[in-house]
C-alpha cells in the first residue's frame, strides 16, 4: 500500500514538474512564427515592384488567413460590413445573386428574385468562368464579389457555364439598386395558400405573418404550400421565428462549436397564433442556410411534408465580430443541427418526395431555364404594366394559379398532397 502511494506521488509530482515544458516550447513556436511573419513583411514592404503600406499588407494578411479556412470566413472591410448590413436590411447595389467557392471556383448558390442576375437567366450551379474578361481561377471569393458588384446603372459581363452545358456563354448585366420583397402570395384554390419566402432578412417574419393575416382576412386557410427553392438564407434569428410561425413547441435547431459546452439551442416560443394548417414545403439545390434551418425543424416535427430535391447543404454558422475600425471579421464557429441531431453541412436536407423539376417545354421560355418558375406576373399585388384589364381580380387570380399549376409540376404536386394531408394522417 505504501509503495502504491509512493508511486502515485512520485507520478504527481513529476506530471506538475513537466506540465510547464509544453507551454513554454508553444510560446517559443509562437514567437518563431511571429518573428517570421514580421521577416516577411519587412521584405515585402522593402523589396515589392510596387510601394505597400503596411496596413495594406497586414489587411491582406488577415484576409488570406480567414479565407484559408473554409469558403465563408472572410475579412470585411468596412464598406463591405456595410454592404453586408444593407443586405440583411433588405437593400443593396449589385446584380442580385448568392456565389460561393468550391474547390477553387466561383459557384452560383442562387440568384435572388426579382433581380437583374434573376431576370437574365442566372441559375443555382452556374459557373463563373470570367468577371469583366478576367479569369476567377485563383480568384478569391472576396475578390470576385468586389467586382460583381459596382454602381447602379454600370454593366458587369460575366462568362457564365451553365450546369448540363459544355459551352460557355458571356452574358453582360445592368447592376441595379435592389428592393428585395422576401415574401410573396398567391391563392392557388380558395383556402389554399401558395407562400413564397425569397430570404430571410429583418422584415421576414413580420412579413410573412401579415400576409397570411391578409389571406385569412378573404378566406378560410385550408392549407399551405410553402416554396423555400432557391431561397439562399440569411438571418438566424428570422429562421428561428419563421419556423416558429408553424412549430408549436421544441427544439428548432442547435448550433454546436468546438467545445461542447459551446452548444446553444432555440426553441419555440408556444406562439399563441402559430398556424396549424397542413403544410407541404419545396425544397431544392438553391435552397441554403436558414431555408435548410426552417425545412430541417418542419420535417423533424412532422409539421409539413417536404417536396422537391435535396437543398444546398450550408450548415455552418458565421459570427460577425466588428473591429474598432469599422471593419470585421467573419468566421464559421460552429455546425448547425436539426432538432433530431441531423448535421446540414455538406449534406443538405433531403426531401420527404424527391421530384425533379420538370420542364413543360424545353424550348419555351416559361419553363424559366430549369428553375421553379414563378414569375412577378404570377403574384398577387404585383404591379400592373398599365395596360389595364377588364377582369376581375377574382377571374385574374384564378389564371394566375392555372399558369402557375401547369409550368410547375413540383407545384402541382405539393398542392395535391397538401389538399391531401389531413385524409393522410387519420388513415395513420
Amino acid at each position: 500500500m505504501r509503495v502504491s502511494l509512493w508511486i502515485f506521488t512520485f507520478l504527481l509530482l513529476f506530471t506538475l514538474s513537466v506540465a510547464p515544458g509544453p507551454t513554454m516550447a508553444d510560446n517559443d513556436d509562437h514567437y518563431e512564427a511571429l518573428k517570421r511573419f514580421s521577416q516577411i513583411l519587412d521584405i515585402i514592404e522593402n523589396s515589392y515592384v510596387k510601394p505597400l503600406t503596411k496596413k495594406e499588407l497586414i489587411d491582406n494578411s488577415i484576409r488570406g488567413m480567414l479565407e484559408q479556412l473554409d469558403p465563408h470566413s472572410a475579412y470585411l472591410s468596412p464598406d463591405d460590413f456595410k454592404d453586408m448590413q444593407e443586405d440583411t436590411a433588405g437593400k443593396f447595389s449589385g446584380i442580385g445573386i448568392e456565389i460561393t467557392q468550391e474547390q477553387g471556383r466561383i459557384l452560383v448558390v442562387t440568384p435572388i428574385e426579382d433581380t437583374p442576375a434573376y431576370k437574365a437567366g442566372l441559375l443555382a450551379g452556374d459557373l463563373i468562368l470570367e468577371i469583366n474578361g478576367e479569369s476567377t481561377q485563383g480568384m478569391t471569393l472576396k475578390d470576385a464579389v468586389d467586382r460583381i458588384r459596382g454602381e447602379k446603372g454600370t454593366t458587369v459581363r460575366l462568362m457564365i457555364l451553365h450546369k448540363d452545358s459544355n459551352k460557355p456563354v458571356e452574358i453582360p448585366i445592368v447592376r441595379g439598386t435592389i428592393p428585395i420583397v422576401n415574401v410573396k402570395t398567391q391563392s392557388l384554390e380558395d383556402g389554399y395558400l401558395y407562400l413564397r419566402l425569397t430570404k430571410f432578412q429583418e422584415s421576414s417574419t413580420r412579413n410573412l405573418r401579415e400576409k397570411i393575416a391578409e389571406y385569412q382576412q378573404q378566406h378560410t386557410l385550408k392549407g399551405i404550400v410553402f416554396d423555400l427553392r432557391n431561397n439562399p438564407g440569411g438571418l438566424l434569428g428570422q429562421a428561428v421565428s419563421v419556423a416558429d410561425t408553424f412549430i408549436g413547441e421544441g427544439t428548432i435547431v442547435y448550433m454546436q462549436g468546438q467545445e461542447k459546452a459551446s452548444r446553444k439551442d432555440f426553441y419555440a416560443s408556444n406562439n399563441e397564433n402559430e398556424i396549424t394548417v397542413p403544410m407541404v414545403t419545396l425544397i431544392n439545390a438553391g435552397s441554403a442556410s436558414a431555408s435548410e434551418i426552417v425545412a430541417g425543424a418542419l420535417q423533424d416535427h412532422n409539421r409539413s411534408l417536404l417536396v422537391g430535391e435535396r437543398s444546398f447543404g450550408k450548415g455552418s454558422v458565421q459570427t460577425i465580430m466588428p473591429m474598432t475600425d469599422g471593419s470585421a471579421i467573419k468566421l464559421t464557429t460552429a455546425l448547425y443541427y436539426t432538432p433530431n441531431g441531423r448535421s446540414i453541412q455538406a449534406k443538405g436536407i433531403e426531401p420527404d418526395l424527391n421530384i425533379p423539376f420538370v420542364a413543360p417545354n424545353k424550348d419555351d421560355d416559361s419553363q424559366m431555364r430549369n428553375r421553379f418558375t414563378v414569375r412577378e406576373k404570377d403574384l398577387s399585388g404585383h404591379l400592373e404594366n398599365g395596360q389595364g384589364s377588364a377582369k376581375n381580380k377574382k377571374d385574374t387570380d384564378a389564371e394566375k394559379a392555372k399558369d402557375m399549376l401547369q409550368r410547375d409540376n413540383q407545384l402541382r404536386m405539393a398542392l395535391e398532397l397538401v389538399k391531401s394531408l389531413p385524409r393522410l394522417k387519420e388513415i395513420k
